[in-house]
């Protein structure tokens, strides 16, 4: 939201430079994220001089040029080449000296040099409007008043408006600051902490009148619910023109384009006060009438800015007799709009109810300064103020009459809030025990009423406009805000309690898990569980009867909960490819959602993504691709650590994997795993490898808890060692071998490594080589070589017998 200073200083007269006043600002909440400089016109005519023409004569080597002497006040008059035909001995004109800057239409900077024309120098440039910014024309140089001095700058004599502007990160709770006023009411509070009680300054509508009676309109609110208050006045005689140039200033400092003098002040007054409006184009209106309701669903409207929509039944409308004006509070109708041809306008000024403006927004895709403000909740209190000050505002700038009485439609008045403030719970919550009178004192300066004072608290009525304020803690974080978070003071120690937490809890074990997985040079990730219905396409296994579907998404790209953890990696993947991180290994703790006929499911599950190298590039490290055995490791790594031991392996091959792998226990499935197919990563543009694991983290979780710590001295004597170089048909896995080993010798074989694998030259068709290592080890005494060797021998014979086993 943009704050002019010198709109804002209107309200309230304060010479404090806007920086301090920033500060102020953020220190009361609203956060000034920026101050940036305004100027009507660009560069305010540094440099641009009056300058008095001595003498003008033909250039002798061009016919549309003259050569002239021009005295700028600086006592030796200058020469200066100029083509405008309008250029004549004895005027007064603006100067742009050598040095000066200037601006062009689209802001580009030129500057002005000492020059020779056709063989004439020229020390400067007589300027026309428009290479000044003042105006579009270029017809000839600008004249200018002769009784101007010779030598005044220029910024002295035109009107050139020099603001900050305050760039305020407001949060969505404060609709009550949503306009000059609002953050004049906040800076007055926080001054007021600081002993500065200055006066908040409202425009005056003493002088609203009605001038007669002869253009009234009927007014009907068919919805007192989705309009609680609607007023209206109509405005007849009046002439649409352009601005005046304070209003385009103010319009102009805080983003906006002014149109025309009656459209401009109802932007004016939003801004100003808060309070939307609209001005409707009284010769459009049909049948004298205005009609308040909704629509028949399906009904065609075309909006402001010609886009053909089609109406939904709870949209709120401004109708006439016959058709539909304006989307309440949100958009204004192409047929009822004000034109240079408008002479009488219907003015309205009304309260609507903040979630039907809300999904009526979001519904057309609509997001105006109007919508902006009526889904956060204005001020009811204000709507008739308003509309006089609008009022008031057009017929100083278009003139006109007041032709009506104010319709003024609020049947049901919108109450204040009733809360009581317990002073212990004040204490408790700041940390700190403030004076009773600087709670009152603060509270007096945010229009917060004292009804009531007992030795507990306060009794206090809250303004209907501070929509966010209506529990007591709100009360205390509004008092906190203005007092100063800065001015409580806290404590040199820090007091803390242990807590029993289950070791097995969710919670701890995913701490667990993902420490291991960062000190293993994973980062963690979190994506959004909205995303694209297109990716059910992608994988069989998911079904997009199972989807479950937001009732009002914000895009086509978030309209579904997520079915499965693996789109949202590879989305992460794609963006960090795009910046230059193609080395990637990502972790997420997320939930997947399906929609069945039994009801809806949440699913928690923990995803693995790995790209690219395994380590940063260095001088001495070579570079090593991730690959499918690095994530399987990480996977071993994790079920080990959970203490799931046992875990049997499948392969797996689907839509989704070009290889992969499944870790079951039982029929209870942990975790997939494998390289994600081409024809799934090329959806997300994406040309490298990428691995994937998927953990069910519900399963994960139930059996970590029924894991048992064991532990045992450690041996005091040594471990052996052997190895085998086993020829194997093809089709023999190191699993196989793994779980005969252990079948023979459960007592003493410590550990089994594959460490070797070879396919090739020099061994028979559909044979592979494995180098196997054995490691023996008695917890109670030294093994001899006789007992190493008959423990060897088995192997070597249920190798043999078992799995067709050679030894190489």
């Amino acid at each position: 939201m943009k704050i002019s200073y010198n709109w804002l200083k209107q309200f309230i007269k304060l010479d404090w430079d806007a920086v301090k006043t920033g500060e102020l600002l953020t220190d009361l909440g609203l956060e000034i994220e920026g101050i940036e400089t305004y100027q009507s016109i660009t560069g305010g005519l540094e440099g641009v001089v009056v300058g008095q023409v001595i003498s003008c004569a033909q250039h002798t080597n061009a016919d549309k040029l003259k050569v002239t002497k021009v005295d700028l006040g600086t006592g030796e008059p200058v020469q200066i080449v100029c083509g405008a035909p309008n250029v004549a001995e004895g005027q007064k004109v603006p100067v742009a000296t050598i040095g000066s800057k200037l601006y062009d239409s689209e802001g580009t900077e030129w500057t002005i040099k000492k020059g020779k024309i056709r063989g004439e120098e020229s020390h400067g440039m007589i300027c026309a409007e428009d290479e000044l910014g003042l105006g579009k024309s270029h017809d000839g140089i600008m004249v200018l008043d002769k009784d101007i001095p010779v030598g005044t700058p220029a910024a002295d004599v035109f009107d050139i408006e020099n603001d900050q502007i305050f760039e305020i990160g407001l949060t969505p709770n404060r609709a009550d600051a949503m306009s000059h006023w609002g953050t004049a009411r906040d800076l007055k509070a926080g001054l007021q902490q600081k002993d500065l009680n200055l006066e908040l300054i409202t425009p005056s509508v003493s002088n609203f009148k009605i001038d007669n009676r002869l253009h009234k309109f009927d007014v009907e609110v068919k919805n007192n619910e989705l309009a609680p208050r609607y007023c209206g006045v109509s405005i007849s005689g009046l002439k649409v023109a352009e601005s005046p140039n304070w209003l385009q200033h103010r319009l102009k400092a805080i983003g906006l384009t002014p149109k025309n003098n009656v459209v401009d002040v109802t932007n004016y007054v939003l801004h100003e006060l808060g309070q939307p409006l609209h001005a409707f184009d009284a010769n459009r209106i049909e049948g004298n009438k205005i009609e308040v309701k909704t629509c028949k669903a399906g009904t065609k409207f075309t909006t402001l800015d010609e886009v053909e929509r089609e109406l939904h039944e709870e949209d709120l409308m401004i109708c006439d007799a016959k058709k539909p004006l304006c989307i309440a509070g949100v958009f204004g109708g192409v047929n009822s709009g004000v034109t240079e041809s408008t002479t009488s306008i219907f003015l309205e000024s009304a309260y609507f109810n903040p979630v039907s403006v809300r999904k009526t927004a979001k519904r057309h895709g609509l997001n105006t300064d109007a919508s902006f403000r009526f889904e956060r909740g204005i001020d009811p209190t204000i709507t008739e103020y308003a509309l006089k000050r609008a009022a008031l505002l057009i017929q100083e700038l278009a003139g006109g009459d007041i032709t009506s009485d104010i319709t003024d439609l609020y049947p049901k008045k919108i109450e204040d809030f009733q809360v009581f403030l317990s002073f212990e719970n004040t204490t408790k919550l700041i940390g700190e025990e403030l004076p009773q009178e600087t709670i009152k004192d603060i509270l007096s300066s945010l229009e917060i009423k004292v009804n009531s004072v007992t030795e507990g608290g306060l009794g206090l009525t809250i303004p209907s406009y501070r929509n966010d304020v209506q529990r007591e803690a709100d009360v205390i974080e509004e008092i906190l805000r203005v007092y100063g978070y800065n001015n409580i003071n806290f404590s040199q120690k820090l007091n803390a309690s242990v807590s029993n937490i289950d070791k097995f809890s969710d919670h701890t074990i995913q701490n667990t898990i993902s420490n291991q997985l960062v000190g293993q040079g994973f980062h963690e990730m979190l994506a959004n569980s909205l995303t694209s219905p297109e990716y059910i396409s992608l994988s069989e296994q998911l079904n997009a009867d199972h989807n479950v579907e937001m009732l009002n998404p914000l895009s086509n790209d978030l309209a579904v909960l997520r079915q499965s953890l693996l789109f949202s990696g590879l989305e992460a993947v794609s963006y960090n490819i795009n910046r230059k991180r193609s080395d990637l290994k990502l972790f997420e703790f997320g939930k997947t959602y399906h929609n069945y006929e039994s009801g809806r499911i949440e699913d928690k599950h923990l995803s693995l993504v790995i790209s690219g190298n395994k380590t940063s590039e260095s001088w001495k490290v070579t570079q090593e691709k991730s690959d499918f055995f690095y994530l399987k490791a990480v996977i071993e790594a994790i079920l080990d650590r959970l203490g799931i031991k046992k875990s049997k392996t499948s392969p797996i091959k689907n839509d989704i994997f070009s290889e992969g792998v499944s870790y079951h226990l039982g029929k209870s499935k942990l975790v997939e795993f494998g390289i994600v197919k081409k024809s799934v990563l090329k959806h997300f543009s994406i040309s490298q490898e990428v691995l994937f694991a998927d953990f069910d983290w519900d399963t994960i979780l139930e059996f970590a808890r029924r894991s048992k710590i064991k532990f045992t001295e450690i041996p005091k004597f040594p471990e052996v060692r052997r190895d085998f170089a086993l020829l194997l048909d093809n089709t023999v896995s190191f699993e196989e071998i793994h779980a005969i080993a252990n079948q023979t010798e459960k007592k003493l074989l410590k550990n089994i490594n594959l460490f070797d694998v070879y396919e090739g030259k020099n061994l028979p068709k559909g044979k592979k080589s494995y180098a196997v290592s054995f490691t023996l080890q008695d917890e109670h005494k030294t093994l001899t070589d006789k007992q190493i060797d008959k423990i060897m021998n088995k192997l070597q014979h249920n190798f043999e017998n078992k799995l067709g086993a050679e030894l190489r």
